[in-house]
């Protein structure tokens, strides 16, 4: 028998990762020893592996910037419409060989690092990921960055540079630590700072009326230095730009002549400015009116509208002009593209330019910002929507709030001419709610303020033109749009599943990396022997792989045989990994009740943060982990079940758990979830659905059929229907036994022995005050998951509804859904033009 292959043999194998020519080779071992000889000159005389980390993402980074040069070069020249993503949250992960990837370098690299006696896997491992999101919304960002790149689109990603991202997590005794995320710690290689493009941001002060008009005067400013990242497009040559800022204290903060003296404490404060940019507030779904975030939001517009304007006003245009002076063309040359209300003072902070600086009349003005602004809506959750305190607003952005009562005056006027009397309608329709204290409300700024909204999956959109945005809808129908959401297949195919894109590759090509569709044809192997038996192995491989990786980093042992069954996500009551956990104690139960019968094995992995303030979510973490600490502990119950809590969930975990699992359990409650991206990845990836027909699951399962994929529970007309009739869960746990016994378990303290009251909090909002009525899916979920068991048993037919899925998740590339943002909100084409490369002399 031939000895297995070592991983670098497997990986150049792989034809998709590109093809390592001898030049390639060569050139690659050139430049990272030289790299790796001027960091030693420098330091020392022995390289750690952080300095071949080091030498690596430098000799990569060389390949990027004569593109990224010669990109911007040619918006310069040709000056096409540009793209402004706007968002507080860009979840990168690692950049490495996402950048190795598109520029095709990877199998050249792996090469010459194989050749140099280093393992380039080790070396990625190295990276620390770029954790500046919380979850779906900053993920999305970054794979809508991908995708504009690779769709040739001039587009500009605009965010924050946090020096802490998002938490580390470690678990401690069953309990959810926090730790902060020093991701800077040894530099990123990734990111240029661009001094030359500092600009001021203004806070508090007061409004001055003058002849000329109102003046904000007597601010304290902050200044915003821009770090940029190149965004390599799939190898088209394209390099777009992420652009964040950092916040910097000017020399003078806090010496001017009004405050002389202390010059020592002047100096120290200047971390109070520097603060702005300092973490990410670590809520998903939330919100927290805290008045250093309303800073963030502002810091991020204020800093991003005045690059725009510069860029707007330089370009060269094509008229004789040296300086573009009319913003009469702004809209043909510039969208801004808000991802949720985080930032909506874009609105007024154009319109204060606009209307105080350039000295436009507020309807030009108004026509200019609402055919520039367009906004996604990414959730309906009440706790999660933005409603700004008013008297924050006049503290820190005096003129801001000015704009935004002239905003709501002529709304208001508009909607009353409309609806003669209807003073309900205006009460509700208004930017400024009523109450102690009054607030704005961010999402009817946003709506109002933009010619385009949009939810981000067909049911989701039209809970918004149904519900939250119902009155809006009414008068201006045309700008409600729907975008269902996407992911990158280079990074979530291709990247974290290479055996599976090869074998792919090997059936149709390689052409679906960038026209995903074409997973289509993969219809016509459903029934071919060799490609089942591959899709399994492929599958079975990365499965081993996983495990390994859980016992070299956790100690634990898993059996590579049970279903890898898996929940990964942020911890939220409406995500249900309440609902997880009642299965799997109901699993135990039934295996303890008849130990010697025939159980399918499972190894069930639940994984997320906790939002640190979020007590429910925290103690739903410490519960998962207790009954892991009783089931994985049980003789009786063997390798037949493993409940194992996945510590610190990130992009680069995902990457390594996505692939290896059996099934993705996407179970909120109908009509929550807004989309959900996770629930593509694994369909992506080779593991079929278990969830309810809610957010990207029911695009999902027309797709592929809905017996293709393990659907159960109410539907959003029925979660209405028993909230008009009033949710009462006291009722299932009488009536349903299984139920009433774990139930029991949990509140007896049969999991928490030492403590028997610990879960009370969790047992008392289950029964009595649960919004996201788990029990009343409890039943339909526990016979769903035996289905689940049968199908399993049958590991030809379980495959082959693999295939199925992963032939139906074409539609779900976020190339396709920037296409139809492109088209249908910017009014711009993707483009397939490929830029001549860096070697190559201009046309």
């Amino acid at each position: 028998m031939s000895k297995p292959l070592t991983d670098h043999e497997k990986r150049k194998q792989i034809s998709v990762r590109g093809i390592a020519g001898l030049g390639d080779v060569a050139e690659v071992k050139k430049s990272f020893n030289r790299h790796l000889h001027f960091t030693l000159v420098k330091d020392r005389n022995v390289a750690t592996p952080r300095d071949y980390y080091f030498a690596l993402a430098h000799t990569v980074r060389d390949h990027l910037v004569g593109r990224w040069i010669r990109t911007q070069q040619y918006y310069y020249e040709k000056d096409p419409k540009r793209i402004h993503y706007l968002s507080l949250e860009f979840y990168m992960g690692r950049t490495l060989q996402n950048t190795m990837i598109n520029l095709g370098l990877q199998n050249a690299c792996d090469e010459a690092i194989y050749q140099l006696g280093l393992d380039l896997e080790e070396l990625e491992e190295i990276e620390e990921d770029a954790g500046l999101g919380n979850g779906g919304l900053g993920r999305l960002a970054a794979c809508f960055l991908d995708s504009m790149a690779s769709l040739g689109l001039a587009a500009y990603g605009y965010g924050i540079r946090y020096e802490f991202g998002i938490f580390n997590q470690k678990i401690t005794n069953g309990w959810q630590v926090e730790e902060a995320d020093d991701w800077l710690r040894y530099g990123n290689p990734w990111e240029k700072a661009r001094p030359e493009y500092m600009l001021p941001v203004h806070f508090y002060g007061r409004v001055e009326h003058t002849h000329e008009g109102p003046k904000w005067v007597d601010t304290q400013v902050v200044l915003a230095m821009p770090y940029d990242t190149p965004v390599p497009g799939y190898k088209n040559n394209t390099v777009n730009t992420m652009r964040l800022w950092s916040a910097k204290a000017p020399n003078d903060f806090n010496l001017q002549e009004f405050n002389v003296g202390d010059y020592i404490q002047a100096v120290l404060d200047r971390n109070l400015a520097e603060n702005i940019s300092r973490v990410l507030y670590p809520n998903d779904n939330f919100f927290e009116g805290k008045e250093l975030r309303l800073k963030q939001e502002y810091f991020v517009v204020a800093a991003t509208l005045q690059d725009i304007i510069r860029r707007f006003k330089s370009s060269k245009f094509g008229c004789r002009d040296p300086v573009r002076t009319s913003f009469e063309s702004f809209p043909e040359k510039v969208a801004i593209q808000l991802n949720d209300t985080h930032p909506a003072l874009a609105i007024p902070e154009l319109m204060r330019i606009l209307v105080d600086i350039e000295g436009l009349d507020w309807e030009k003005a108004w026509e200019v910002t609402t055919k520039t602004c367009a906004y996604t809506n990414h959730t309906v959750l009440p706790e999660a929507l933005e409603r700004w305190p008013v008297y924050m607003f006049e503290k820190l952005l005096p003129r801001h709030l000015q704009i935004v009562y002239e905003i709501n005056r002529r709304h208001l006027d508009s909607v009353a001419a409309l609806f003669p009397g209807d003073s309900d309608r205006l009460r509700r329709m208004s930017l400024i709610e009523e109450g102690d204290p009054k607030r704005i409300n961010m999402a009817h700024l946003c709506v109002v303020g933009s010619h385009a909204v949009n939810g981000v999956a067909r049911i989701h959109s039209d809970i918004v033109k149904t519900t939250v945005f119902k009155d809006f809808c009414d008068i201006e129908p045309e700008k409600f749009q729907n975008k269902t959401n996407g992911i990158t297949p280079r990074r979530w195919l291709l990247l974290c599943n290479p055996g599976l894109a090869d074998i792919i590759a090997e059936k149709i090509g390689e052409d679906f990396l960038t026209d995903l569709f074409q997973l289509k044809k993969l219809l016509d192997f459903v029934n071919d022997e060799m490609f089942i038996r591959d899709v399994a192995k492929v599958k079975q491989e990365n499965k081993q792989k996983f495990a390994a990786y859980l016992e070299s980093e956790y100690k634990v042992k898993i059996n590579p045989e049970s279903i890898f069954d898996i929940q990964v996500k942020r911890i939220h009551e409406y995500k249900r990994q309440l609902l997880n956990c009642l299965h799997v104690i109901t699993l135990y139960n039934r295996i303890k009740k008849e130990p010697n019968k025939k159980f399918v094995p499972r190894t069930v992995m639940i994984g997320g943060k906790a939002a640190p303030g979020y007590h429910m979510a925290k103690m739903i973490i410490k519960l998962i982990t207790s009954v892991g600490e009783v089931v994985n502990h049980d003789p009786v119950v063997g390798d037949r079940l493993k409940v194992i809590f996945l510590e610190n969930y990130k992009v680069s975990l995902a990457e390594k758990v996505i692939p290896a699992a059996d099934l993705s359990e996407q179970i909120s409650t109908a009509g929550t979830e807004a989309s959900g991206t996770g629930n593509m990845k694994f369909m992506l990836n080779g593991a079929l659905t278990i969830g309810t027909m809610d957010g990207a699951n029911v695009e999902m399962a027309e797709e592929a059929g809905e017996e293709n994929l393990f659907i159960f529970g109410m539907r959003v007309e029925d979660v209405e229907a028993m909230d008009k009739k009033g949710y009462n869960a006291r009722e299932y746990y009488e009536r349903l036994p299984e139920l009433k016994q774990v139930m029991d378990q949990i509140s007896t303290g049969f999991f928490s022995p030492k403590e028997p009251e610990l879960f009370k909090d969790i047992v008392n909002m289950l029964i009595d005050h649960d919004r996201f009525k788990v029990f009343a899916d409890y039943e339909a979920y526990i016979s769903c998951q035996e289905k689940v068991n049968e199908l399993y048993r049958n590991p030809k037919e379980w495959t082959k509804k693999v295939i199925r899925n992963i032939a139906a998740s074409g539609k779900f590339s976020s190339d396709r859904t920037i296409a139809e943002y492109a088209r249908e909100i910017w009014g711009v084409e993707p483009s397939d033009v490929k830029i001549p490369p860096p070697n190559e002399p201009r046309e």
